[in-house]
């Protein structure tokens, strides 16, 4: 018989709740799926549509117009000017040595212009243009343009390229601008993109490196329509970029080209400074080079000349070389002796031709002595024997605290690369470089600006300037930027007795106008304007006692590179200070011979702001300086600026008259022996 069982309770709440799950999964992946869709449609949408544009659509940084640099007349110095230049494209040209072979019926195309012209189309794609020729004349560039047909492949443009209309006369001070080279693209490290674009230049030296973010501007954006082989189409549109900031300097073209011209391709150097604002006239370093050779890239042949030559063309002397600054530091001695209070006013110290110290002697330059001099005479005079005396009862810290006050000793504040520091050497800078302690020797060298001591043209102008004014002086090179003065600076009082300076100012009058004055021969004659100055004279060579017993060698029986540096530095008018001058004639013997009449000459173009009346001139010299006048001028550059693989030798070639191919050694070491200033 069966028995009845029950029926088991229905299952459908099991069922029920697994289908929930598993509904609300397939919900969840769905709504996933929904989210991620409106997220790339709607919230990413931009993005992926600009990716996508991107596969035909390129945009391209436009250079921007570099600033012009002009002088404090508005004469230019540095400007932009049309660069005609014709380029190729291997795709469109066929045969491109049969291509060239036409174009060289046109114009001149070098070999080595022809040879790089073969490497590059083969390392390039073939659609990219690869140049052939720039700065064409108008002539060439029309001639091209007329044959255009006839010459598959080669297309003419119209560019910028930097340019300097007066060469050497301002190489130093404004620069030039040459390609961005790896060395740069590394140390930027991708954080400015204009640095990418090809051919790209930058300042290299001169104020062209110093205020490269101000002239180079902001760069512009072109959209270019492409291809899939990324070929050129055409452009979509333009927006130009911000050009760069215009600098006026405080140079005086004028007076500049007059100072290069002057110095005459010497190894040299002048400063010329306006002392009531510290304006920089002139900053002049001879030899000159040409800057319009490195816009595109010198020779090796040019570059290798300016190299080897003894004279340094590359070098900017006047504010990156240092000298030894010979008695023009006895002012400077003389300030820290009367400050301290150890020299006083009215006394006169005995000259008999040497200085004991110990078993030594330090000479002075006049074998026989001047005798009993006050510190006028002694100045006018150049006397080492006083300043030996002099330096001793100060000491040598007290004196470098006066010349870091005068300016040396101080890095000076100015828009160009390499600005020498000089020295003024202390006790404890001594120990801390040589460690060796510093001897009284050491200090009577000192004295009259040798040994250690240091300063470059720049700085002995800037002493003067403040020797003249009683006022901090500092050095400025731009006036105006973007057409807006720059205000003129207010130099506060210089911390230095009144009457003190005016003494010192008394000896660089009799320097110039006592009967003594070791630069009598160099004064002004114009009635009413009186020049006061200090001739130097540094040695690179010690003397040694036996050459001292047989008799010193004369500047002009030694090699060149042996022979003294010559220094003079002054202002005028001696009883209302306008301008301060320095010049540093290396190896160029006496101070007073060939240092004074150049810095003369320069004070009198600065004056009169041109020619000068001859009548300011020594009798002597009148008909020297007419015959120059009359002279026809040197031809001004041209419109075009030579070609970097085709011009003659650099202003520096090693193949011009040197007096001697060695170059100049370094500042000898503190001597004890004294020069004539």
């Amino acid at each position: 018989m069966t028995r009845w069982r029950p029926a088991p309770p229905p299952r459908s709440g099991k069922l029920s709740r697994r289908a929930a799950i598993l509904f609300a999964l397939q919900g969840g992946v769905m709504a996933t799926l929904a989210w991620r869709m409106r997220k790339l449609q709607v919230d990413d949408a931009q993005r992926y549509r600009l990716l996508a544009e991107e596969n035909r659509i390129n945009i391209r940084l436009i250079p921007p117009a570099r600033g012009q640099i002009f002088d404090r007349a508005g004469q230019p110095l540095a400007v932009n000017r049309q660069n005609y230049r014709v380029t190729l494209v291997r795709e469109q040209a066929g045969d491109v040595e049969e291509t060239l072979d036409r174009l060289s019926r046109l114009i001149e195309v070098p070999e080595h212009d022809r040879e790089r012209v073969l490497r590059e189309i083969k390392r390039k794609p073939a659609f990219v243009p690869v140049p052939v020729a720039e700065h064409l004349s108008w002539e060439d560039f029309a001639r091209v343009n007329a044959n255009a047909p006839a010459l598959p492949g080669i297309d003419v443009e119209v560019g910028q390229t930097r340019f300097y209309p007066h060469g050497p006369a301002l190489a130093h001070t404004v620069g030039y601008v040459g390609r961005v080279n790896e060395r740069e693209l590394e140390a930027d490290g991708g954080r400015t993109p204009l640095l990418q674009i090809p051919d790209f230049q930058i300042g290299k030296t001169g104020v062209e490196t110093k205020a490269e973010d101000v002239l180079r501007g902001s760069a512009g954006l072109s959209r270019i329509e492409v291809n899939a082989r990324g070929r050129k189409v055409r452009e979509l549109s333009r927006e130009e970029g911000q050009p760069g900031a215009d600098l006026q300097l405080t140079i005086d073209l004028d007076l500049q080209r007059y100072v290069m011209e002057r110095l005459g391709g010497e190894s040299a150097s002048v400063a010329v400074i306006e002392i009531a604002t510290g304006d920089v006239l002139a900053s002049a370093s001879s030899p000159g080079f040409e800057p319009n050779q490195f816009v595109f890239g010198i020779s090796s042949k040019n570059w290798n000349a300016l190299l080897n030559d003894p004279y340094r063309p590359l070098s900017n002397k006047t504010v990156a070389g240092v000298y030894p600054p010979g008695s023009t530091y006895k002012m400077i001695v003389a300030l820290a002796a009367l400050e301290k209070g150890v020299l006083d006013p009215s006394e006169k110290i005995f000259c008999n031709g040497r200085y004991q110290l110990g078993e030594s002697y330090f000479h002075c330059w006049r074998r026989g002595g001047h005798g009993h001099l006050p510190l006028r005479d002694a100045l006018g005079q150049s006397c080492d024997v006083f300043f030996y005396e002099a330096a001793r009862r100060v000491g040598i810290d007290a004196i470098s605290d006066m010349a870091r006050r005068l300016g040396v000793g101080v890095r000076p504040d100015l828009p160009v690369p390499a600005v020498s520091e000089g020295l003024a050497p202390t006790k404890d800078w001594k120990r801390a470089s040589y460690d060796q302690s510093w001897q009284v020797g050491d200090t009577l060298n000192a004295g009259i600006g040798q040994g250690y001591v240091l300063a470059s043209p720049m700085q002995l102008a800037v002493m003067t300037a403040r020797i003249a004014s009683g006022r901090a002086i500092e050095p400025r090179m731009i006036r105006a930027q973007d057409g807006r003065p720059l205000p003129d600076p207010t130099p506060a009082p210089l911390d230095v007795n009144g009457a003190h300076l005016r003494m010192v100012r008394d000896g660089m009058w009799a320097v110039m106008n006592d009967r003594r004055g070791t630069a009598r021969k160099s004064r002004i004659y114009a009635d009413g304007v009186e020049f006061a100055g200090k001739t130097g004279t540094s040695q690179v060579r010690r003397i040694t006692v036996a050459e001292r017993a047989a008799g010193v060698f004369r500047n002009e029986d030694l090699p060149w590179n042996r022979r003294d540096h010559a220094l003079f530095v002054g202002y005028a008018p001696y009883d209302a200070p306008r301008y301060a001058v320095s010049t540093v004639v290396e190896h160029g013997g006496g101070g007073s011979s060939a240092a004074a009449p150049i810095a003369r000459d320069v004070m009198l173009r600065a004056l009169w702001n041109g020619e000068p009346p001859l009548s300011a001139y020594p009798p002597g010299e009148r008909e020297a300086e007419m015959e120059r006048r009359i002279r026809p001028p040197a031809p001004r550059p041209d419109d075009a600026p030579p070609e970097p693989e085709t011009t003659g030798s650099a202003p520096g070639d090693a193949s011009a008259p040197r007096p001697d191919p060695a170059a100049s050694p370094s500042p000898a070491a503190p001597s004890a022996s004294g020069r004539r200033a």
